[in-house]
């Protein structure tokens, strides 16, 4: 039986036996209107009458009693159930189904929520499949990467690793992965390296020496921010990193060689060119007998050319001291004045030919430095060079020195032609030259020159814009 026939059997019954004390209670009204209540005759049928309706009376309220409390229950239990069956689902148990009476009015909820319930269980094991499927085939993707790369969350847990990574970490994977890097961290050297470079770039971002494959290897690593865009957000949020070490020991390796061969040559160079110089010293000498204009032009070219080329065998053996890691400072006290001197004197002869004036801005008071007064000449030297070169014919080069707190600023000012601000960075790598450069030069002297200031604790920096003049900077600490 239905709850709906139940409902109408119930409620037709309540009436009918309210009907029915109304009409006992009408006749009893009119039997005490026929006959005289006091009589002794009409009282047995009052009595009667209402014994009657109390006990009707009394089924009546046990009825509506019953239905009270029976009723709601009928109606309210199949939604509980039903209110249960939703709330399984929502906590993705997809296993739930209900049972009702095939005649009730929610057999149809019933059958069309157990139909919805088989095809959530079914789109949930073939989608944990194709979760499952494609977190193996990332996996396998990533295990193939030969080289080393680590996944990273924002709390530093490492999501995913590779085989290279656990290999040059010396980790199982068992051990690494899902657990904190920053744990891991505390007895692996090279995993705390990679998270301090993590959370504080290192700027010269120098390659790691690492022993691996019985060699010493080396890795520059690579760090790549995860950002996660979600449906509805314009921003995208970042979600970790993933750290990328690049093997480079076949470059460092070439790199080694091509040091070694420059100083080799440079040094093999530098012989036949002191002997070209000798013998050319000996063809100027008076008393071995005047050169005719001609000859005489032929030497100086040949001088100005050897001088370049020992110039430029200087660089390079700079060069490789710096970046063989050799390179010794001898520093003593010197004051800037006396670097200054030095550069002009050796100068000199080239700003006569190019009729330059050098000017020179030197405070009364200044501290002195504490450098490799050879190394820091060097440099400033280089810069006035250059200043003369790259100044108009018959211009002005200024040159001097000042103090700021506890830095001393020595500065190479000229007004030439200038340099774009898009090279202000380039400038100073090595072989580069300014696109429509026509002074030659070896694109080396800036490199070294930066390298020498930085190996005192200084910065050699440039201020300069097309049409208005190049100022060169260096900064070092006071003594």
């Amino acid at each position: 039986m239905n709850i709906k026939t139940r409902l109408i059997l119930s409620i037709g019954i309540l009436v009918s036996m309210i009907i029915l004390l109304v009409a006992l209670s009408i006749i009893n009204l009119q039997l005490l209107t026929a006959t005289d209540p006091d009589s002794p005759a009409a009282k047995p049928a009052l009595d009667q009458a209402l014994i009657w309706i109390t006990v009707i009376g009394g089924i009546c309220i046990l009825i509506g009693i019953f239905l009270l409390f029976r009723m709601p229950g009928f109606i309210i239990r199949p939604i509980r159930e039903l209110k249960a069956g939703i709330l399984e689902i929502a906590n993705y148990n997809y296993e739930k189904r209900l049972k009702f009476e095939p005649r009730s009015e929610f057999a149809d909820v019933a059958e069309g929520f157990n139909r919805m319930a088989e095809k959530l269980s079914e789109y949930r094991a073939s989608t944990l499949n194709d979760i499952l499927a494609g977190k193996k085939y990332i996996e396998a993707i990533v295990n193939s990467i030969t080289e080393p790369i680590i996944g990273l969350s924002n709390d530093n847990e490492i999501l995913f690793i590779n085989n290279e990574a656990l290999n040059i970490l010396n980790l199982k994977r068992e051990n690494a992965y899902r657990k904190s890097a920053t744990e891991l961290a505390l007895k692996n050297d090279l995993l705390r390296r990679l998270i301090r470079e993590l959370v504080t770039p290192d700027e010269k971002k120098e390659p790691l020496k690492i022993y691996a494959d019985n060699k010493e290897c080396y890795f520059q690593a690579k760090y790549i921010p995860i950002n996660t865009e979600y449906n509805g957000e314009k921003e995208s949020s970042g979600t970790g990193h993933v750290i990328l070490l690049k093997n480079i020991t076949e470059f460092k390796e070439l790199d080694t060689a091509k040091t070694t061969f420059i100083s080799t040559i440079s040094h093999e160079l530098k012989t036949p060119i002191s002997a070209i110089l000798m013998s050319l010293q000996l063809l100027e000498d008076k008393r071995i007998g005047n050169l005719n204009q001609e000859q005489e032009e032929l030497s100086k070219s040949i001088k100005e050319n050897s001088e370049r080329l020992l110039s430029i065998t200087g660089e390079l053996l700079n060069m490789t001291q710096v970046e063989a890691g050799k390179l010794q400072l001898m520093p003593k006290i010197t004051k800037p004045i006396e670097l200054i001197n030095y550069a002009i004197t050796a100068n000199r002869v080239q700003a006569e030919k190019f009729g330059c004036q050098i000017e020179v801005e030197y405070p009364e008071k200044i501290n002195k430095l504490f450098v490799d007064s050879e190394k820091i000449a060097w440099v400033i030297t280089n810069l006035l060079s250059n200043a003369i070169r790259y100044s108009k014919e018959n211009g002005r080069v200024i040159i001097g020195a000042k103090q700021e707190d506890r830095t001393i600023v020595l500065f190479v000012k000229d007004f030439g032609k200038g340099i774009d601000p898009r090279y202000h960075q380039s400038i100073f790598d090595r072989y580069f030259r300014v696109p429509g450069t026509k002074v030659q030069g070896s694109g080396l002297g800036l490199s070294i020159s930066k390298d020498f200031v930085e190996a005192h604790g200084g910065t050699l920096t440039v201020e300069s814009a097309i049409g208005v003049g190049s100022t060169f900077i260096i900064k070092l600490p006071c003594r």
